[in-house]
Order: structure tokens, then sequence, then C-alpha cells
């Protein structure tokens, strides 16, 4: 062993070789000793971990040397009246930020007084959109009408590739100069999917190709995915077409209820969101009309094992808060949250137990695990907007040592 960690030090031997040559468990052992070498510091937590090396690194990462510790908390219960998830739920939450799980569970309660959020997904699509290049305009053109006239054969292909996967539709279809940029939507079960429609993707696009040569046409793939797809960025086509899981939360919150557990009158809290999420968002060119969906999308993302890239998806969306004179109206509409209930990170050992702390872990689960997001980010930023609306955002801070 000695003889192969002077051969790492001196270059022999890469890091990533030492999975073959002494295992799993040994060649994290032998990296994390490396790095400590090359940077002369000892590293004594990142080595304390209970996953397994081995799973993770055929699934889930490269050049392992340990892992992170995030602070996991809680919030909950909270009463979910959806179509898959009905009951009270835990809503685990991975962040090393002071206060977030504390609002999220003010949320929680609050709205449990008021009966619960109501909770539907409104559309279920993953994307994939390759770029072709043709020689012109009207090549593009009549790759695109070509296209359109034999989704059939294409969906016979792509499907093909996978059992679960299924293509809905190639829309749109983009042109740009000879350039296009056809929008292929799947479904993919209880994964996220973009491994599964990538391929999928990619073998339509190479029976395209082949099949318009035969009539004529000079098409290339560029590249199978040319950005529209949108995958990992704020995106308007997003939010006005949906990605991943499309969903609504909403609850309605008596006047005295908003009075007596947030401190504030439905009034405040809709001019806050009218000049907070509405205005502000507008003038500065967001996307996402909202005070922090991320903090929750990003919290639940980490303690489950989804595609934390994806977060950025889920920070788009709009809060609507409407005071009537009865009370308050409050909604979230997030249309773009990519999930997964199987497969990705959420096998790994910590990740899998937040799921099954939902009972959200494995097959034909991944809608119930959508509506419960949707509930506890409708809980945090109802929380929010009720601080803000009251002024207690900053003592709430302070009182918590932040």
């Amino acid at each position: 062993m000695k003889e192969i960690f002077k051969k790492l030090l001196s270059g022999e031997i890469k890091p990533y070789q030492l999975d073959n040559l002494v295992g799993s468990k040994k060649a994290v052992e032998l990296r994390r000793k490396y790095i400590e070498e090359k940077i002369n510091k000892k590293l004594h937590h990142i080595g304390k971990y209970s996953i397994d090396e081995e799973l993770a690194m055929k699934k889930n990462i490269e050049n392992m040397i340990g892992a992170i510790q995030i602070p996991l908390g809680f919030a909950g219960p909270i009463k979910v009246n959806g179509e898959y998830a009905k009951g009270e739920f835990f809503i685990p939450l991975a962040t090393t930020e002071g206060a977030l799980v504390a609002s999220v569970n003010r949320g929680c309660s609050v709205v449990n007084k008021c009966g619960g959020v109501t909770v539907r997904v409104l559309d279920d699509k993953m994307t994939r959109a390759p770029c072709f290049k043709t020689t012109s305009v009207i090549e593009a053109i009549k790759a695109k009408n070509w296209i359109l006239e034999n989704f059939e054969k294409i969906k016979e292909v792509a499907e093909s590739t996978t059992r679960h996967g299924k293509l809905l539709k190639i829309e749109p279809i983009l042109i740009v100069g000879r350039y296009l940029y056809p929008r292929f939507c799947y479904k993919t079960g209880d994964a996220m999917g973009m491994n599964m429609v990538t391929i999928a993707t990619e073998k339509a696009s190479e029976f395209i190709v082949n099949e318009l040569k035969k009539v004529g046409l000079n098409i290339k793939l560029i590249a199978v995915s040319g950005n529209a797809c949108v995958d990992k960025k704020p995106s308007g086509m997003n939010i006005i077409n949906g990605r991943g899981k499309s969903i609504v939360a909403e609850v309605y919150l008596k006047r005295e209820e908003v009075e007596k557990y947030l401190k504030t009158t439905p009034e405040n809290i809709a001019e806050v969101n009218r000049l907070k999420n509405y205005i502000g968002s507008a003038i500065s060119n967001s996307m996402g009309f909202n005070a922090h969906y991320a903090n929750i999308v990003g919290a639940i993302f980490l303690a489950t094992g989804q595609d934390e890239a994806h977060i950025v998806e889920g920070s788009l969306g709009i809060t609507i808060a409407e005071a009537e004179e009865g009370g308050l109206y409050f909604s979230v509409t997030l249309p773009d949250l990519p999930l997964a209930t199987i497969g990705g990170g959420t096998r790994v050992e910590t990740q899998r137990e937040c799921l099954e702390i939902m009972g959200c872990y494995g097959d034909n689960k991944v809608f119930k695990f959508a509506e419960i997001v949707g509930a506890g980010v409708l809980a945090g930023e109802l929380s929010l907007l009720g601080a803000l609306a009251a002024g207690h955002l900053g003592k709430a801070h302070q009182e918590l040592g932040r």
C-alpha cells in the first residue's frame, strides 16, 4: 500500500485508478490522504460517514475522498390535501441557513390551523432539445415539417431505448437561421429522467438525420442538448411551458387567522407581495415572482438526493396573495420542478431515509413527493411574507443569533 501511495504522489498512478487497484473503501482513504499531503492539512471530518463507497462511486461520484455533512432539520407536520399526498407529513430540510427551518415550521403550523394546503400537479414532462444544422432556412423548414409528419416513427425509435420513458410530443420546434431546435417532451415515471431522455433523444436524432438524408435533406446533429431544453438555467420557456413537475399549492386564511397567527393583516401581506414579488421582480427583470422558493426547494433537494443544479429551475414561479373581505387567498405556482423518488442521488443512504420520512421513496411516489414539496414551499413563502408584512424578519434572525 505504501508503494501505491508513493506512485500516487509521484503521478505514476492517477487518483481515479485507485478504485481498481485497492478497492473502493481504501481508494477513498488514499485519495483523502493524497489531498492532505498536497495541501499539508489534516481533513478530520470529511472521512466520517456511513454511506457505501462502492455504490456511491458506481452511480453518484468520481474521485471520492469522503462526504459532506449538512445540518438536517425538519418542519411540520404539515397537513396536505393533495390528490396523491393526503394527510400530515414531516418535511426534511438540509441547510446551513439559520432561521429557515424555523420559518417553514411556522408556516406549517399556520396552514394546519387553517385546514391545510391544497396541492395539485398540473403537468409532468422532462425535456431535451437537440440542435441540428441544415444548409438553409428553406431546408430547416422542410426538416421541421418532416419531424411533425413523422412523429409516430420518431416516438417508436425514442421509446425503444427505455422501458419507462414515453415521448409525448416534439414542441416547439424552433428555427434560428438555418439551425433547428426541436424540444422533445417525455414522461419519465418516478425518475427525474435526464439521462433517460438524453439517450432516447440521441437515438431519435440519429434516426432523423438518416431518414432525412434519404429524401435529399442534408442535416447534421450538432449537439443532443442545444439548450432549448432548458436544463439547469432560469428560463422563460420553462415558466410558460413547464418542465419536470408543474405544481400549484393554495390555502385560504380567514382574517382573524391572519391577524392571530401572522400578526398582520391580509391587506399588508397582499401589498408586500405586490410591491416585492411583482414590481420588485419586474424592475429587476427577475424570472422568479416570489420571495424565496429556492430556499425551501434547495433544502429539500439536498436532503432527498435531487439534482442540486435544478434548484435554479425550482426558483421560478409566482406567488399570489389576494386580500378579500373575509380573509386572504394565498398560492404558489411552481411550473418547473424536476423531481425523482428513484435513481440518481435518491439511492444514497441518507437521502433515501429523508424520502422515507415522507413515505416517498421508490416507485409510484413522485407525484406524492411533488405535492409535499409544493406544500412546503407554500408554508415557507407564507411565513416569510407574513414576517415582512409584520416587520418581524430582522427580529427573527437576531433572536436566532444570525
